[in-house]
């Protein structure tokens, strides 16, 4: 088959160029526009060329197979297999057209056991760290059943579900983020520059001061004597809980604390939920059992406590429990969710349910998320004003004495 040469842009209408191999510059249209991917140009080209070294090198330091890979991957999957490409050659082109180094060299190695005589999930199963096993599960079921297309359907529409998700949570929380942020560096600031001048002034009245500017006075005294000691505590600070968030231990510890933060605890986890129910009634509707379904959505939601919780309603199941039973006894849900998973029980359509159950937290989520800047944003000023307040107390009290002070 010939090579095309693209121009291209995303849905965040970033630039893409590349290489793909294809019957005709129509079917790598089709291909594109199946993943929302707008083309530019595409141009047949003699063979196989190399990208320039600026994007080379923007590829290169890309390694993580994020959602947006993993969403692309799975709507040009859907496209070829519907279309009717051989699952080998299919592969074969993407990994031609992999932005991802690491997700295109997974993809190289499951060409090389489909042609060893894997099969597709276990080809896949082999890299976990480009594919979850979430994916690896459904597509072992998509390849029993014969609606593997299906299958990559589903899952992209699971991935985008759950980027929208994970996009509207960061987004909510950048506001505050950034306005402590801002405090923070206030505060040095003022530390460092504002203060000391007043300190000069406040020197030659030798007079007692008052309580908040001498306050404000120690404050800065020990920041600019011991500054350098503040910052490497600052940084011994931050790499000390990056690394005990990549141990067991500390990531299970900060995913129970954010669940109660106050303000966006309550959103998290919700939003956990959301994730839990799409993806359970994604497996369990596409007939992995029960148990299975649930260890796999266990670990797919990216929250080590909900997950141990999640495990607890599978060891429930495995002891003879019912699913509503056992989800009561984690406390997760509410008593309107735990009503309608009993009626799924009941009636046999608990996928169904499920479903129900995940627009009903995405619901609560995006009214929290609406009233999260307006319940925040008192809150800020209250420590903005206070601010304001010691500093103004600290250095124009002693001023507005200033009469008194020189006698």
């Amino acid at each position: 088959m010939p090579f095309f040469h693209y121009k291209a842009r995303d849905a965040d209408g970033k630039l893409l160029e590349g290489q793909v191999e294809a019957i005709s510059a129509e079917a790598v249209a089709s291909q594109f526009q199946a993943s929302h991917v707008t083309p530019i140009t595409i141009v047949e080209t003699a063979g196989k060329q190399d990208l320039p070294l600026g994007q080379r090198l923007r590829i290169r330091r890309r390694s993580k197979v994020g959602l947006d890979d993993l969403i692309l991957f799975c709507r040009q999957m859907y496209t070829l297999t519907t279309a009717g490409v051989p699952i080998t050659r299919a592969l074969r082109g993407l990994v031609e057209t992999a932005r991802n180094p690491t997700l295109g060299e997974a993809l190289a190695a499951v060409v090389e056991g489909l042609e060893g005589g894997q099969e597709l999930s276990g080809a896949f199963a082999n890299h976990p760290k480009a594919f979850p096993p979430l994916l690896c599960r459904l597509v072992q079921v998509g390849e029993a059943t014969g609606k593997l297309d299906d299958v990559f359907r589903q899952l992209a529409i699971y991935f985008e579900r759950e980027k929208d998700t994970i996009n509207r949570v960061k987004s909510a929380l950048r506001y505050p983020t950034f306005v402590i942020i801002a405090i923070f560096f206030a505060i040095i600031f003022i530390s460092l520059f504002v203060i000391p001048a007043f300190e000069k002034v406040f020197a030659g009245l030798h007079a007692e001061l008052p309580l908040a500017t001498r306050i404000l006075l120690g404050i800065s005294d020990f920041m600019l004597s011991y500054w350098p000691l503040v910052l490497s505590l600052v940084f011994s600070l931050f790499f000390i809980v990056r690394q005990v968030l990549k141990t067991r231990q500390g990531r299970y510890a900060w995913d129970r604390y954010k669940l109660k933060l106050p303000l966006v605890g309550d959103i998290i986890l919700r939003s956990t939920l959301v994730r839990f129910s799409r993806a359970f009634n994604m497996s369990f509707g596409a007939g992995v059992p029960l148990t299975q379904a649930l260890g796999f959505t266990a670990r797919a939601i990216g929250n080590t406590y909900v997950g141990e919780k999640i495990e607890e309603i599978r060891n429930g199941v495995e002891r003879g429990d019912t699913l509503t039973r056992s989800a009561t006894q984690t406390g997760m849900f509410t008593p309107l969710v735990l009503q309608m998973l009993a009626v799924g029980e009941e009636t046999g359509a608990v996928d169904t349910m499920l479903e129900d159950v995940a627009q009903f937290y995405e619901r609560e989520v995006d009214y929290d998320l609406k009233n999260l800047s307006s319940a925040i944003e008192p809150i800020m000023i209250i420590i903005i004003g206070g601010m304001v307040l010691v500093l103004a107390l600290g250095v124009f009290l002693p001023m507005w004495n200033l009469s008194s002070i020189s006698r």
